[in-house]
């Protein structure tokens, strides 16, 4: 079992979950790959394919949907939807409001904006803030802002074909 020290079991205790083997696999993976967003079924390949055979009965597809389900509600992942209705999920680093990202319209790449946004990221975070505390005094809870740009990406408006198919964020 991990010390009192690991930063996955003190995230898991700070929001109130059980520090189970699942819980720190799949938000060990996910903070592992900040940048990248994963369907459930893309996540679930993913954690299949890391080796340790002995908690594969323990990710089976209604576990990891009701633990992805816990860390979303408690704000450790951020879910989005995406224009085809696919549920994709990211680790969501502590103290952001805003996530600002590009989802292809073809492909279905999505791509985090935050460094082509540098310049913006300021006002973007303030903007969000304010949206939270404003809906936060009408008694909402739990809220998290998901920022989504939605068009063709480059490599899709120009004909290249090396990333089809690939459905998760690069």
């Amino acid at each position: 079992m991990p010390s009192p020290s690991d930063p996955i079991d003190t995230l898991l205790s700070a929001h109130g979950l059980r520090r189970t083997n699942a819980a720190r696999r799949v938000l060990g993976w996910l903070l592992a790959h900040p940048d990248t967003s994963y369907t459930h079924a893309q996540l679930q390949a993913a954690l299949a394919g890391e080796g340790d055979t002995t908690d594969s009965a323990v990710l089976d597809r209604v576990t990891l949907y009701r633990l992805i389900d816990r860390l979303t509600q408690v704000g450790l992942l951020l879910c989005r939807v995406d224009a085809s209705r696919v549920r994709r999920y990211q680790a969501m680093p502590v103290g952001v409001h805003a996530m600002p990202h590009f989802e292809c319209q073809s492909c279905h790449r999505d791509s985090p904006l935050a460094t082509a946004l540098q310049a913006s990221t300021d006002d973007l975070e303030r903007a969000a803030e304010t949206a939270l505390e404003a809906l936060k005094a009408l008694g909402y809870q739990g809220m998290s802002l998901d920022f989504a740009v939605r068009g063709v990406c480059a490599d899709c408006a120009t004909g290249k074909s090396n990333h089809h198919g690939q459905g998760a964020a690069a």
